[in-house]
């Protein structure tokens, strides 16, 4: 994998308050590449290290965030697609060829949090977060079983595509959201009292989803709600994340787009790859990680992401 020179950094100004979020004279850095479908970073802050998925050639790599070094943690990786960190800094991952979601302890052993609804075994997890009380909250669409690229081709089981919630104390696993075509990116408001869901379904039905949508959630369960927050300018969202304020940063075709909280779109990073996925990490937080067709990138933005573990 090589890597190159930083390029200049490229926006797309829709709102002048985009401007607050980005430093103009920031670069855009293109820290690794030779992936065939570059997805799920996840950044470790105890070790300093952004980790990520080659869906398509069934392995995990992981960025040293100090040295720039790439190297192959996991491979073959179970067709590994979404990471989150739990509350001990642990990881967790989707895995498509498992059809499960699992945690990767450090010693190496990967114990399963769940992979399977009512005794039939999941479609192939895709995206996941940890919410305030534990519970993993993931989503479960067909992309894994549809063919052989992105894990082993079969029928689902389930017969649809959810979000599923699995209970901290108990493990026991609901099915939260079941009205859509194929849910994939998932992150909690800051409040914790609202669930924002993209719905790429425009893969499967002509004229399809690709939206994030919004759901309520109350007493950790969804509530109600299912609103269409915004529709991605163009292509699919995928995977997002908050930033420190409630900003979402979304990827789609043409890089990622920054959205608030009533769903103003402010303005869009532009990559030269499709960009599949998204993280914030770093020391301050204030550096976005990209995961886009090929490749990871990188840029510094003006604004912290939102935790992703408990205040000490």
């Amino acid at each position: 994998m090589a890597i190159r020179a930083p390029l200049p950094a490229e926006y797309d100004i829709v709102d002048d308050r985009f401007l607050d979020l980005i430093d103009s004279s920031a670069r855009l850095h293109h820290l690794a590449d030779g992936c065939l479908w570059a997805e799920g970073p996840v950044y470790i802050p105890a070790a300093d290290v952004v980790q990520f998925s080659d869906v398509r050639n069934n392995r995990r790599l992981q960025l040293d965030c100090s040295t720039g070094a790439v190297s192959v943690v996991r491979d073959p990786s179970e067709y590994s697609n979404g990471h989150t960190i739990d509350h001990d800094g642990v990881v967790i991952a989707c895995e498509h060829a498992t059809r499960s979601v699992r945690r990767l302890l450090p010693d190496g052993n990967r114990l399963i949090i769940a992979d399977r609804f009512e005794g039939k075994r999941f479609n192939s997890p895709n995206d996941v977060v940890v919410a305030d009380d534990g519970a993993v909250w993931f989503t479960d669409p067909t992309y894994g079983i549809d063919s052989n690229d992105e894990g082993y081709a079969a029928e689902s089981e389930i017969g649809s595509s959810n979000v599923y919630r699995v209970d901290a104390a108990t493990g026991t696993v609901t099915a939260e959201v079941t009205d859509m075509v194929r849910p994939n990116g998932l992150a909690f408001s800051l409040d914790a009292r609202s669930l924002y869901v993209a719905d790429t379904g425009v893969s499967h039905v002509k004229d399809g989803p690709r939206h994030i949508r919004r759901y309520d959630v109350s007493d950790g369960h969804i509530a109600g709600g299912g609103e269409v927050f915004a529709t991605c300018p163009r292509g699919a969202f995928d995977g997002f994340r908050l930033d420190a304020h409630g900003r979402i940063w979304a990827s789609g075709a043409t890089g990622v787009h920054c959205y608030l909280g009533d769903g103003t779109l402010l303005g869009t990073v532009l990559l030269p790859e499709i960009c599949a996925n998204v993280e914030f990490g770093g020391s301050d937080r204030r550096t976005l990680y990209m995961t886009a067709t090929t490749s990871l990138y990188a840029i510094d933005v003006g604004v912290e992401g939102a935790p992703r573990l408990p205040a000490s």
